[in-house]
């Protein structure tokens, strides 16, 4: 297969990765002396189950149960692997049945074809999200939760059910049907579990930002999906702030027409403002009431949520995934790789913009207790999730990557500030973790602990590589490609690679992927998202390097999505809001991710004639990118150009200007001057590279 749009600085940037990785003390790459030499290690060895670890783990089971039950006997976890990627429907079919997946119709066929997109899974079977949620309620507690003015309480099992079942029958009183979207602007407490759970009890299609996402991205993304009930908070706490958002969501709602309810949880006031949402529905009202939780059945790829991620260009794309699908998927990855039952408390510290925040609710389906904390982490210090972890007695924690690199460099002790002893796993994600990273977390959390660092999307809402509780850890490494994730390595041509970097690819279906992107009748939109480069295969825009031993190191971003602590956004939303300013006539953004280090957003701004980039436009142009989209979007530097570089057709050229800035490329092999409308642009950013970088390399030390 022909990659297209292929040429050398892809060869160059996958070189520069597979070089051995040391980190010097140095000033604008001018080494020093031998002696403050510091090595990060890749593939140090840092753990290695117990031989009674391993035995009790769900997999080993699985592996145990397969022999012993169909005859399958796998040596060692990669033989188990390569079986789940070339027999699809038998690895999907017997883990139903080892994990009594509740079906009230079986499926005719596990899988009608391997062809991506297009690919069917389990056509026939009905099932339920929320009753698989259910199938687990017992005495204990469902909910742990807290925040930066709350402190831990719980929601019992038989509560959870309850309040469900309240908001369920309010929702259909509401004229909620199958197939209606639920949308919510919800922070990540219990009612937006609750308001979840409800709606896709009776078939509802949910759909979340979170907050501190502005009322126009919002807006974006919910006009396309045509919301029938629009579910809110009238405000939040982060950061020792109070946000209003009462003026927000009046305007979210008027800009869709669609939507006949809106509901608001008070969560900032104590009640509803009624001078800025009059006709509003007090969430309080609609859950005081005594109901049956009755669960409808829906068909394996009926429609449970929308997620939402960007490209380069266009609006933000609404994903749709389906009940069986998630259910399956978040099965495998709970039990197996995170080796996950009713025993565990897990916490994910995650905003509910998020796709963990999804996973998170997740481990309901195993009856996990989910501990879900709603604020910042560094209030008000960054050992405040930490001593969380232990108020909850969490027994599996995950945070993003960039959570354990600043405790890294802020001198935090983990174990010395909290009691870490039940922790049994301990996840990452989001962005590269470093192998320094890797040996803080066993120098300073718990020299025993089992590190999974996991990578995945919200595109599919699921994991490419992970942990595995019967496979040693090594530094800066994921343990494993996931169980029947046929994850690889392609070089340019399509050729699979191993011990060399390339394309994140997965050459098979996973019953997680994308039903459809909503408003993309004819399918063109998601082909072209997922299967332009490699026909027939997805491409997940990440590079990745896959070990000798079967392990995976990811790299970072292969193409121009910007990556912000771990959530995705397409540039032209940036663009949008930059560009509406009258000083900006064009502009540019690329977000350079660097294993070991921290991210950088640069944002490029050519500006009329007589404009300057001063403090207070600089000022200006942030305020807007905060209240249009997140704090979290702000660019780290603002820089002034004469032109953006574009392609003939006029596409900006963000990914050369991103390899450029990364390093070690030579701009003729990354851009062909002749196939570029303005190819003088390029003279600038080849001066402003060099000193770019000597920054941002003496910055990391």
């Amino acid at each position: 297969m022909a990659g297209a749009g292929r040429d050398d600085g892809e060869k160059a940037i996958r070189s520069s990765f597979a070089k051995p990785r040391r980190r010097w003390h140095s000033y604008a790459n001018q080494e020093k002396p031998e002696e403050c030499v510091v090595s990060l290690v890749e593939g140090k060895l840092l753990w290695e189950p117990t031989a009674e670890f391993a035995h009790q783990s769900q997999v080993a089971r699985f592996m145990r149960w397969l022999k012993a039950e169909k005859g399958l006997d796998f040596a060692d976890y990669d033989a188990l692997w390569r079986w789940s990627v070339d027999d699809l429907e038998g690895f999907w079919s017997l883990m139903c049945e080892f994990l009594d997946v509740r079906f009230h119709d079986r499926a005719a066929r596990i899988l009608s074809s391997r062809q991506m997109p297009g690919a069917r899974w389990f056509e026939g079977a009905t099932l339920n999200y929320a009753e698989h949620v259910f199938r687990h309620a017992q005495d204990g507690p469902a909910i742990r939760y807290a925040s930066e003015t709350r402190p831990l309480e719980e929601m019992s099992w038989s509560e959870l059910r309850a309040v469900v079942a309240a908001f369920a029958a309010s929702l259909r009183d509401l004229g909620v049907k199958p197939g209606d979207v639920v949308a919510a602007y919800m922070p990540n407490i219990p009612e937006t579990i609750v308001a979840f759970l409800a709606a896709v009890s009776i078939g509802g299609v949910w759909s979340l930002c979170a907050p501190d996402l502005g009322p126009g991205a919002v807006a974006d993304r919910y006009r396309q999906i045509a919301p029938k009930v629009l579910i809110a908070v009238d405000g939040y706490r982060y950061n020792g702030a109070a946000h209003d958002r009462a003026a927000y969501v009046r305007q979210i709602a008027d800009q869709l027409p669609t939507v006949e309810h809106v509901v608001i949880v008070p969560s900032l006031h104590g009640a509803v403002d009624r001078a800025v949402l009059p006709d509003a529905r007090d969430w309080r009202d609609l859950v005081a009431r005594d109901a049956t939780l009755d669960i409808a059945p829906m068909p394996f790829d009926h429609p449970l949520w929308i997620v939402y991620s960007s490209g380069t260009t266009g609006m933000p794309k609404p994903i749709v995934h389906g009940h069986g699908g998630i259910v399956l998927e978040g099965l495998k990855t709970h039990v197996f790789h995170s080796n996950m039952s009713s025993d565990d408390v897990f916490h994910w510290y995650t905003s509910s913009g998020w796709i963990m925040w999804n996973s998170q609710v997740g481990g309901l389906l195993v009856g996990a207790t989910i501990a879900i904390y709603d604020g910042s982490p560094a209030i008000p210090d960054l050992g405040r999730i930490w001593r969380f972890v232990d108020e909850a007695k969490v027994t599996v924690f995950g945070c993003g990557a960039a959570f354990f690199q600043n405790c890294m460099k802020a001198g935090v002790e983990p174990a010395k500030i909290a009691d870490l002893s039940r922790l049994t796993g301990l996840g990452s994600t989001g962005s590269p973790l470093s192998a320094e990273a890797y040996e803080w977390i066993y120098d300073k959390v718990r020299s025993d602990i089992w590190l999974t660092p996991i990578s995945g999307g919200t595109d599919f809402a699921g994991g490419f590589v992970g942990g595995i509780p019967i496979l040693p850890v090594y530094s800066g490494e994921m343990q494993c490609r996931c169980l029947a994730a046929k994850v690889e390595a392609f070089d340019d041509m399509g050729r699979p690679l191993i011990d060399e970097v390339g394309e994140l690819v997965c050459s098979a279906p996973m019953p997680s992927m994308p039903l459809y992107l909503v408003g993309d009748a004819d399918g063109r939109r998601l082909r072209d998202s997922y299967f332009d480069m490699y026909p027939g295969v997805w491409r997940h825009g990440d590079w990745i390097k896959i070990t000798p031993r079967g392990g995976a190191i990811i790299y970072g971003r292969s193409d121009a999505t910007i990556n912000r602590h771990g959530i995705r956004m397409g540039s032209s939303e940036i663009y949008r809001i930059v560009e509406d300013l009258p000083q900006v006539m064009d502009s540019l953004v690329v977000d350079l991710e660097y294993l070991g280090r921290d991210p950088h957003m640069a944002l490029f701004v050519v500006l009329r004639e007589g404009a300057s980039l001063d403090d207070s436009l600089e000022k200006t142009i942030r305020d807007r990118i905060r209240k249009g989209l997140s704090s979290r979007h702000v660019p780290d530097s603002i820089h002034q150009v004469q032109d953006v570089p574009r392609t003939l057709s006029g596409k900006k050229m963000e990914v050369p200007i991103k390899k450029l800035l990364l390093g070690g490329h030579d701009l003729t092999k990354i851009a062909n001057p002749d196939s570029m409308a303005n190819p003088k642009s390029l003279a600038w950013f080849a001066d402003f590279a060099p000193g770019f970088i000597a920054r941002r390399e003496a910055h990391a030390l």
